[in-house]
């Protein structure tokens, strides 16, 4: 097996940042030394990554992807191969997925068919959580199965009733099966039942616009929602992971319940702390492109998500990467904001923008890795093969350039999608060799890799609670 040297780097992980060389062995991380120390390793090394002046820091773990999800009558524009090929231009070397369940269908027929998507396509590991769409006794019994083999999570949704909508004793239901068996609920917490009633008066009253979607999808129905389903995981005795939370008044009620010790853990994405309804109310149909769920926030609200960022009320900084194309898909809502499919394009930027993030000062080195690559490795079962840069994990490693200025621009990513939420955007920091298990999956801006190179992940259950 090739060994491979990164020599002069400094070592970026949750826990410490040290100067170290780091040597890989096949797929592992076998060692880190003193350069001086790592010397003694040229003799067997095939080849040496000069990381001077770089940081080398795990590979981004990205818990919240929708690769070639069905939404709204047409599918999200990135594949299993394009999406995880533009996740490993931006650090990311794991992302973990969204099987769907259909109504009427098996848990077991859902996780076949992303299963048959994702295989030999990928270019990173990826995983699985499994949306419940239909919860009954047979699928309750699947899901005891299904955490054996490695899916070990499972969404479900207080929002699109008829689509993908679970009352509360379904909801109920399913938490007491997963306090049995070791899953951990994940959360979609909007009140649906509540804002469908604000669509249809909206456009009754002729209010069609993109922006008209944040005005409908309200904050308090985001933290109404979340406070419920706190509420039903404290009935069922299981944790809840409320996913994509994105109003300050969310985060309180999370931060209410950690308070009192619960085990509670929330996710935000990067629309949410860069982008707001100034975005959505983009003249000439431009707001299309920033409808996602839940909505984009006025920008008071990212003051909240960052000091609960710091704070640890929110734990992981995921993507929630589900792509559409503006022409033939977004616009589908021309002339009616329900109709544009729900989601945004931010697989390959989560990892620069968070970096940004540490220039600005709103969190740490140490905290970007851990909101970005650690946390969300423990919270998924994936510590410490994924998330860290020690002896025996996968070399799944960044040398990352913190001082690479970069424009983002739809014209240079690498997602199937045809703009950009960041368009123009400067950002100071950069990838400049990700490897995925060993292996140079992207080097001084070119793919290296290869489609099946990225292998399935079977995940334990959620460190935080063992």
């Amino acid at each position: 097996m090739a060994r491979t040297l990164i020599r002069g780097g400094l070592v970026v992980t949750a826990a410490e940042e040290t100067h170290a060389d780091v040597l890989v062995d096949g797929e592992r991380i076998a060692a880190l030394a003193s350069p001086a120390a790592a010397d003694a390793w040229l003799p067997g090394v095939d080849r040496v990554i000069d990381a001077s002046g770089k940081y080398v820091i795990p590979g981004g773990v990205d818990v919240h992807t929708h690769m070639e999800m069905p939404f709204g009558g047409t599918v999200a524009s990135d594949t299993f191969e394009t999406g995880t090929r533009a996740a490993a231009f931006g650090g990311t070397t794991t992302i973990v997925d969204f099987a769907i369940q259909q109504v009427g269908g098996s848990l077991r027929a859902g996780l076949d068919a992303w299963h048959a998507k994702a295989q030999d396509n990928c270019a990173v590991d990826y995983a699985f959580h499994m949306i419940l769409a239909d919860i009954n006794d047979a699928t309750l019994d699947e899901m005891d199965l299904l955490v054996a083999e490695g899916v070990t999570s499972f969404k479900m949704f207080m929002a699109y009733p008829g689509v993908l909508y679970s009352d509360d004793g379904r909801i109920l239901r399913a938490m007491q099966r997963a306090a049995d068996n070791g899953a951990l609920p994940m959360m979609h917490a909007e009140n649906g039942i509540a804002i469908d009633v604000l669509i249809e008066q909206a456009l009754a009253a002729g209010r069609t616009d993109p922006r008209v979607h944040g005005e409908v999808r309200k904050a308090l129905l985001e933290a109404e929602a979340t406070h419920r389903a706190i509420a039903l995981a404290r009935v069922a005795g299981s944790p809840l992971y409320v996913v994509h939370v994105s109003a300050a008044e969310a985060v309180a009620e999370l931060t209410a319940a950690r308070d009192l010790g619960l085990n509670v853990f929330g996710e935000t994405c990067p629309q949410y702390l860069f982008l707001s309804t100034d975005d959505l109310a983009r003249p000439d149909f431009e707001g299309a492109k920033y409808v996602c769920s839940t909505p984009l926030r006025p920008v008071e609200h990212q003051a909240a998500l960052w000091r609960g960022l710091r704070g640890d009320d929110l734990s992981v900084v995921s993507t929630d990467h589900c792509p559409f194309c503006f022409a033939g898909q977004k616009d589908l809502g021309r002339g009616d904001f329900s109709k544009i499919p729900n989601g945004l394009p931010g697989v390959e930027n989560r990892m620069d923008l968070l970096h940004q993030a540490v220039l600005d000062g709103h969190i740490t080195r140490r905290r970007w890795i851990e909101i970005a690559c650690a946390t969300p490795a423990r919270m998924f079962g994936l510590y410490p093969r994924k998330g860290t840069v020690a002896p025996g994990a996968d070399a799944d490693l960044v040398v990352y350039d913190p001082s690479a200025v970069q424009t983002v621009s739809a014209a240079t990513h690498h997602m199937n999608v045809d703009y950009s939420a960041y368009e123009g955007r400067q950002l100071t920091g950069r990838a400049d060799t990700v490897m995925s298990r060993g292996t140079v999956v992207v080097e001084a801006g070119k793919y290296t890799g290869r489609a099946g190179h990225g292998a399935f992940l079977r995940r334990a259950t959620c460190q935080y609670l063992s």
